[in-house]
């Protein structure tokens, strides 16, 4: 492959000669000496040479490709690799961004360094040939604009390393924002979301300013090198004249540096200056242990997942003389989405007593939908065992019913969608007091009741959350998960929904939260963090577990249990007139529903 790229790049070296050398021959011995006939012949072998040295760098790109490509796919196995052995939020500006600069920008660089060697070998050949006088012109500007040039790279490529850097701070930054936007809207942390956002953009705006100042170095190098020579030749006329060079040789001279050298300089500057320098960044953190992204938390290795300090009553939920027996039990549950990754639960222990009401929280993309997943017999531990109601998962999925975040209505009446999760055909008055229960019943009169054809796309997303609920509620299954199946309800309708299902009799309820209200609701609350799942009360994880206090932290948490100094109360419920438990909006009452809110509704300040 390198002899092919050599010998094809030696046929675009020959026609870089003969193309100045020609021009040269036409004007002196043909067109000044009155031979026109001699000065176009001298001019169809340059074009010949130029078709020739155009067949010559198609070849090349063959011989490149064969160079490039095991190199893309080199480091797409190692990134990918990298990536599944590890949390590596950096991965995706990695895979799809970094690899694909290293891969055009190797391509590019071999081109345009075979094409400056050989078009200056070409051209400084040719310019002897002409009269060895015209180097002394050329050739001293054009080491020095090489030196200037080459006294730049170093600190070019430190420049562009702090760049990606940046550029992988702002992806794992918009990664984390976009899972985690319903954390942030629920916590009402936009102002600060958008702060850190905006920190890392800044920081990649100055790296990429600092990085452009660099290239206007890159510029003068260009116009020593590539320029200068031209002026040096037109000033040095009369002194090249008199010692014997031609006109023909001047021309030829211009030639070779307006349409060889030139070029070719132009294009090695442009790719060593920018992209060579990216490349040497690019390739150091593709090949080494990127230094970008933060690794998710995880257990340290031997470490429990689900078993670190909690108060009274762990994760565990092994405690001495438990009250009831378990409806749902993980022992020892170790999970991860393959064999290189890194697991979700750890030795995760897990017991939820018959007719308890557990609430899951945590950050977004924790684990949270994957505990009800495995709780539900839709995913297999690697490692531990998953009982429900005593028995193995695999065959009591008779027994759970799972309601998702996006709920599904098919085509059909509203009894089929109601009651298919019954074995036998429930009266009307059991169907419609599911539906009032979870506060479906108006949605159903207004649908047209029971008998009434249902069109699934001419439902919104809190409507067909209703149904489903109203579904869930009316099957005869002990085990009820709710994986975000409120998050398009508002909180009175979320309420009322999970307390629907807190009190339906023999009903063990597992919800995952998006809202810490739910919490408030629970008999007991599990947080994770992907380190240690703690369990206890809402009072007892608000003094002992500071990711829920932080995730409380925006709601309906007394100031008091905070130890405000100050006493604050951040809810309603503080002896204020007409007062019936809601939260205080943090926003102006304008933007809060008034109908149900503060019954006096006389703001303070607008706020």
């Amino acid at each position: 492959m390198l002899a092919r790229l050599g010998g094809w790049s030696l046929l675009e070296a020959a026609q870089t000669f003969l193309f100045g050398y020609a021009v040269a021959r036409a004007l002196d011995h043909g067109f000044l000496a009155g031979r026109t006939s001699v000065g176009l012949g001298w001019l169809a072998a340059a074009a010949v040479a130029v078709a020739a040295g155009a067949y010559g760098t198609g070849r090349v790109f063959r011989a490149v490709s064969e160079l490039v490509e095991p190199l893309r796919d080199g480091l797409v196995r190692r990134v990918v690799d990298h990536a599944l052995e590890s949390a590596d939020h950096g991965a995706v500006s990695r895979l799809t961004h970094q690899v694909e600069i290293a891969r055009d920008t190797f391509a590019g660089l071999v081109m345009v360094s075979r094409s400056f060697v050989f078009t200056a070998a070409g051209a400084l050949a040719g310019l002897a040939s002409l009269a060895p006088a015209l180097l002394l012109v050329v050739v001293p500007p054009l080491v020095l604009g090489l030196g200037l040039f080459l006294v730049t790279l170093r600190p070019m490529a430190r420049r562009q390393e702090t760049f990606l850097a940046a550029d992988e701070e702002v992806a794992e930054v918009l990664d984390a924002t976009a899972a985690g936007l319903r954390d942030i809207a629920a916590a009402g942390a936009e102002a600060r979301t958008a702060t850190e956002a905006d920190t890392r953009f800044d920081a990649e705006f100055r790296a990429a300013r600092t990085l452009a100042r660099w290239g206007v170095l890159r510029v003068l190098a260009v116009a020593v090198a590539g320029r200068l020579p031209v002026v040096l030749l037109l000033v040095a006329a009369p002194w090249l004249l008199r010692r014997g060079v031609t006109p023909g040789d001047l021309v030829g001279a211009l030639t070779y540096l307006m349409y060889a050298l030139l070029p070719a300089l132009q294009s090695l500057m442009q790719a060593l200056g920018t992209a060579g320098s990216r490349l040497t960044v690019v390739l150091r953190r593709l090949t080494g242990r990127p230094s970008g992204g933060t690794p998710a938390a995880r257990p340290p290795e031997g470490e429990p997942g689900a078993r670190g300090p909690a108060p009274s009553g762990t994760g565990t939920g092994r405690e001495e003389n438990p009250p009831r027996p378990a409806a749902v039990e993980l022992r020892g549950v170790t999970f991860a989405y393959g064999p290189h990754a890194e697991p979700v639960f750890r030795e995760l222990d897990l017991t939820v007593p018959a007719g308890g009401h557990l609430t899951v929280v945590g950050p977004s993309g924790i684990g949270k939908s994957t505990l009800t997943a495995l709780v539900a017999g839709l995913l297999v531990p690697g490692r531990g065992e998953v009982l429900l109601c005593g028995g193995p998962v695999r065959g009591a999925v008779h027994r759970r019913v799972l309601v998702p975040q996006e709920a599904y209505v098919f085509s059909g009446t509203l009894r089929d969608n109601l009651t298919y999760l019954c074995p036998d055909p429930p009266p009307d008055s059991a169907v419609l007091a599911s539906a009032r229960a979870v506060g479906a019943y108006e949605l159903l009169l207004r649908l047209g009741g029971p008998d009434a054809t249902v069109a699934p796309r001419e439902l919104s997303a809190g409507e067909r959350q209703l149904m489903a609920l109203a579904r869930a509620h009316l099957a005869p299954v002990p085990v009820v998960m709710l994986d975000e199946a409120t998050c398009h309800l508002d909180p009175a309708a979320e309420a009322r929904a999970e307390r629907a299902f807190a009190r339906r009799p023999d009903t063990t309820l597992i919800v995952v939260a998006h809202r810490i209200s739910s919490a408030r609701r629970a008999d007991r609350v599990l947080v994770m963090d992907g380190t240690h799942a703690v369990s206890g009360s809402h009072d007892e994880l608000i003094r002992c577990s500071a990711l829920y206090r932080d995730l409380a932290g925006g709601w309906s948490e007394p100031a008091g249990a905070l130890r405000d100094a100050n006493g604050v109360h951040t809810i309603a419920g503080a002896r204020l007139a007409g007062d019936r438990g809601h939260v205080v909006a943090h926003r102006s009452v304008g933007q809060v529903q008034a109908v149900g809110d503060l019954g006096d509704v006389r703001p303070l300040g607008g706020e």
